[in-house]
């Protein structure tokens, strides 16, 4: 009889024991998983909000919008624009945001010669690591063309977009924010212009209409590492 109420409460034991077991190792199994398949943790959709031509007249208005939102955004500039405006960009660069190249003459890179793409590029890197202390590594090659074979003459990640506000067409700050709500998904990169004062308005008021939905607002360069 005695035995007999030992096997029984082994048996019970033994039982509690697996259940235990198995109900631990799931989360565990399907943590796992989700470190085989690289399943991440990222909870907001992300955007990128891109600026080209700049600086101008209207950057400082821009940046001011953007750091009392505490947003950060990339800037790529023309080399042309820099000069006199060296303390707009050290407020750019201290509030985080990434700045890259836009060329210094806002010229199609692919209608120049080798050397001529090459000076265009190197001449606006040299501007932006005079005020910054920073070689950029992102270009925005103007009207989204690259030339093939300049990336071996210069080292540099061509960054194009997603979504196309034509800010500079319009300049209709209601028919741009609209616009862009409209095409808007996660990992997209906006393009727009610090240029017009319409594209600084409106440029602040995505950015509200995008926080309200729940998105991250990003850089590019943390765009592309996610």
């Amino acid at each position: 009889m005695m035995q007999r109420r030992i096997r029984l409460i082994l048996i019970v034991i033994c039982f509690l024991a697996a259940a235990f077991f198995i109900t631990a190792a799931a989360p565990a199994k399907e943590r796992c998983a989700r470190e085989t398949t690289g399943e991440t943790a990222r909870e907001s959709p992300r955007v990128a909000l891109t600026f080209d031509d700049g600086p101008s007249d209207y950057t400082i208005t821009l940046l001011d919008g953007l750091r009392a939102r505490g947003v950060k955004a990339s800037f790529f500039l023309q080399g042309q624009c820099i000069e006199g405006r060296e303390e707009t960009i050290r407020q750019m660069q201290e509030d985080g945001h990434l700045i890259g190249n836009h060329t210094f003459h806002h010229v199609q890179l692919t209608k120049l010669s080798d050397e001529q793409a090459k000076q265009e590029v190197v001449s606006t890197s040299n501007a932006i690591y005079k005020i910054t202390g920073i070689y950029t590594s992102y270009i925005r090659p103007p009207f989204g063309v690259w030339k093939r074979g300049l990336d071996y003459n210069v080292t540099m990640i061509p960054v194009l977009w997603t979504v196309d506000s034509r800010d500079w067409y319009t300049q209709n700050t209601p028919v741009i924010v609209n616009d862009v709500m409209k095409q808007v998904k996660d990992g997209d990169i906006i393009l727009m212009h610090d240029c017009f004062k319409t594209s600084v308005e409106s440029a602040l008021q995505i950015v509200d209409r995008l926080k309200q939905d729940g998105y991250e607002l990003v850089t590019v360069d943390e765009m592309i590492a996610d």
